[in-house]
């Protein structure tokens, strides 16, 4: 084991106990205690999962995980723990992975901008792995980081509805420009990235990026470059509606991949996946604190309630007092109302949603959000001194010797990510002992 991650870190559990178990236990005891704080229960083990299903998708691609889309202790930990690498955008966020010692050589500054502060910091702390799209940005890195190892940033290719203002990375007709200017400030340019994002991509958009990379490579090969590395950024969806999608999406990189840097060329692939580690394993409960009853005459907002889920989340209504079980028919004694929901008191920006179908809600109900992984850790703290949300986080037994099975036996070939057991979330259990090759089977899915 690396020594991220012990069983001090997080709640181990029995196979067959799920996280809603968890978040029934834990809602049973905070109603009556009135301990109205909101908070996220992390199914761990969901992680460990994703880990082995993306390196058997993927075999070739290396994972860093972008710490901006969930900085926990626990997902650092675990990841730390299995092996990853880890994407940051600041200085603060290097810290962070650097405090548990992960070493320098795991850590790649990611951001498209930087100040020169946190380049000198990513200097001094011997962080090395960064990238640039323009001359600016190389000409703070030549000055600052005199030992920094670039990526030249490309745009990759994407819908006609993506917003150009949001685009980062250069054209391939301005990248021999960039590699020259380089040349010419003495960096050193070791690869090509790129990043899709997570916004509904066709997967054949992956393999034109990929295309486009190659064409850059060529550039700098010709420029006298070692040129050996690849990212291929993020976009991989992360909950199990979408699993068909993802795998879908790696055959086709795989594909890619063979064709332009085929496997013996010298190039090392890494990807920077974030949801699709995350999002699926952190489940998050907020009480109702307060309620106002709007005339039905008053004018409202134009949002609406899509499908059963709250910007991409599932909802559930849990009455405290009540019994919270089975959750999927909540309050079916309450009619329905259309409602909307607001963040903390004092944060009238904080607009979650409208025009929701509802039940009848009361002070002291909890709503339970699902898939909330990521990009919400960061974001719900600090709000006019409301605290950041307590984490619990929860592992099943079976999925902890999963992780020390997968430290003491390298995934090597596809016979042995056949053998290695499937890491189990916490609604997961084991079919055969231990002293044979692990199988798992679903017990009981969340």
């Amino acid at each position: 084991m690396n020594g991220y991650l012990n069983e001090s870190n997080f709640m181990m559990v029995e196979e067959g106990f799920t996280t809603r178990d968890l978040l029934e236990n834990l809602l049973v005891e905070l109603c009556p205690a009135s301990d109205q704080q909101a908070f996220f229960v992390a199914d761990l083990g969901d992680i460990v999962k994703k880990h082995l299903r993306f390196l058997k998708a993927l075999p070739r691609v290396k994972p860093y995980f972008p710490v901006k889309c969930n900085g926990s202790d626990g997902v650092i930990r675990l990841l730390a723990e299995l092996g990853a690498g880890f994407a940051c955008t600041n200085k603060a966020e290097i810290a962070r992975v650097q405090s548990i010692g992960v070493p320098a050589d795991k850590i790649f500054y990611s951001s498209p901008c930087k100040q020169v502060a946190h380049i000198k910091y990513a200097a001094s702390h011997g962080v090395q792995l960064m990238t640039f799209d323009n001359e600016v940005e190389l000409s703070k890195v030549a000055r600052s980081h005199p030992h920094a190892r670039m990526l030249l940033g490309i745009a990759a290719d994407s819908s006609p509805s993506a917003h150009p203002s949001m685009t980062f990375g250069t054209t391939l007709k301005s990248c021999r420009h960039l590699l020259e200017t380089a040349k010419e400030q003495a960096v050193e340019v070791v690869g090509i990235s790129f990043h899709l994002g997570s916004c509904g991509l066709e997967p054949q958009a992956f393999a034109q990026s990929v295309a486009t990379a190659q064409l850059a490579f060529e550039m700098g090969t010709e420029l006298g470059y070692q040129m050996h590395l690849l990212d291929i950024g993020g976009g991989f969806p992360g909950t199990e509606d979408t699993r068909a999608r993802f795998e879908e999406i790696a055959a086709v990189i795989n594909s890619a991949l063979d064709l332009y840097f085929p496997d013996g060329c010298g190039v090392e692939i890494v990807a920077r996946p974030g949801r699709y580690y995350v999002n699926s394993a952190f489940t998050f409960a907020a009480s109702i604190a307060a309620m106002e009853e709007v005339p039905a005459e008053q004018p409202g907002s134009d949002g609406r309630w899509d499908g059963g889920t709250v910007t991409g989340h599932r909802c559930i209504l849990i009455p405290c007092g009540r019994s919270v079980s089975p959750l999927q028919k909540p309050c079916p004694d309450r009619p329905s109302r259309s409602s909307s929901l607001r963040g903390p008191p004092g944060q009238a920006e904080d607009r979650i949603a409208d025009g929701l179908e509802l039940p009848e809600l009361q002070v002291g109900d909890w709503l339970i959000f699902e898939d909330m992984g990521a990009y919400t850790i960061a974001t719900s703290s600090l709000l006019e001194g409301c605290p950041q949300p307590q984490i619990t986080y929860a592992m099943s037994r079976v999925a902890w010797k999963a992780v020390q099975l997968f430290q003491g036996k390298p995934l090597q070939t596809e016979d042995d990510r056949e053998s290695v057991c499937a890491p189990l979330s916490c609604g997961w259990e084991m079919a055969e002992t231990l002293c044979v090759t692990p199988v798992f089977a679903p017990a009981s899915i969340i």
